[in-house]
């Protein structure tokens, strides 16, 4: 029978690769073009998304845990405006999602309600903080899946979008 710390880690690893996976796929039906489009007149694109929830990752987890060294721009990650193209923006994705999954497997079962700080959060251990990025990534595919839906709308209904 797997212990507590075992299936933390390993439930809390296949939550963030499922995540990632499941971005990957809603990014694969988007054109270099669409992956940076506005729908609508308010908030974000896929891509800029995409830009975020890597900055998040490395800075929560990476800068703050697995000590990378990051240093965060986040009003660049919704103003860029000459973006990385769709494959490099998802390749940095997934090295951050990587870099994540990593630091989850290296804690030890004391490693997990160590303290925790960061500007941007009150989050008090590492566990909170790993908890609180993995809805905040659920909470960004919600808005993915609808902006999807938009472009989709916009490129002709139900029509497949070209890739």
């Amino acid at each position: 029978m797997p212990d507590l710390h075992s299936t933390l880690s390993s439930s809390l690893a296949g939550r963030f690769t499922a995540h990632a996976a499941r971005i990957r796929e809603l990014a694969s039906a988007f054109s270099d073009t669409q992956f940076w489009q506005k729908p609508f007149a308010f908030g974000n694109s896929f891509g800029h998304l995409v830009l975020h929830l890597t900055g998040n990752l490395n800075y929560y987890i990476g800068a703050q845990i697995a000590n990378t060294g990051y240093v965060r721009d986040r009003p660049r990650e919704f103003t860029d405006t000459a973006p990385p193209s769709k494959e490099d923006a998802l390749r940095r994705f997934d090295e951050a999602v990587a870099m994540v999954v990593e630091t989850i497997r290296a804690q030890s079962a004391d490693d997990w309600s160590k303290p925790y700080s960061a500007t941007g959060t009150d989050a008090s251990n590492r566990l909170v903080i790993l908890l609180v990025c993995e809805s905040h990534m659920q909470l960004h595919i919600g808005q993915m899946i609808y902006l999807r839906y938009g472009i989709e709308r916009q490129a002709g209904g139900s029509q497949e979008m070209q890739a």
